[in-house]
């Protein structure tokens, strides 16, 4: 059962996710498909500090949230990020049960990353491509931009989480 301050914190880092993907989609890209994912930032942070349960839900809530006021719910822009989402906090909530410890936000990051493309790529081939040669043709592309932004990302959720119980301690100390 989830406590009313659970509900709210999830609200809240949802909140700060859609406002990132916001943010994200006025940033001009060379490809128009082509996405650094700030938004992981906050899913790895919460993946972190709050657990799989939590970073699921934030990580579908802006999916589903962000394709309804971009207005493309349903559409293939959808299907994607929504395979990608879900697959990547699958694969960083496994390898975190099978190794706990093991690796950190950067690692995490890389291993969501990962599996975001590769199910974007599955995805892709199976709903609208149905041909393995652009799919081959663009893989490494993507694997390469991937390993970029997921360490970026990781690295940047690594210093928010410091930051964050930084600022905790200093919160805990204050009240002594």
């Amino acid at each position: 059962m989830m406590l009313p301050q659970d509900n709210y914190r999830i609200a809240l880092l949802s909140a700060y996710a859609i406002a990132l993907h916001a943010f994200e989609s006025l940033i001009p890209m060379p490809i128009p498909w082509l996405r650094v994912g700030l938004a992981n930032i906050i899913a790895i942070t919460t993946f972190i500090l709050f657990g799989f349960r939590s970073a699921m839900m934030v990580t579908l809530i802006r999916v589903i949230l962000a394709s309804l006021f971009s207005g493309s719910f349903l559409g293939p822009g959808f299907i994607l990020s929504l395979g990608g989402g879900v697959s990547s906090m699958l694969a960083m909530g496994l390898v975190l049960s099978l190794v706990p410890g093991l690796f950190g936000p950067v690692g995490l990051s890389l291993i969501g990353a990962l599996s975001h493309n590769l199910s974007q790529l599955f995805l892709a081939y199976l709903l609208f491509i149905q041909k393995i040669e652009p799919v081959l043709l663009i893989t490494p592309f993507l694997i390469l931009i991937g390993t970029i932004t997921g360490t970026v990302n990781g690295l940047a959720a690594d210093l928010l989480i410091k930051g964050l119980k930084n600022n905790q301690e200093s919160i805990q100390n204050t009240r002594r």
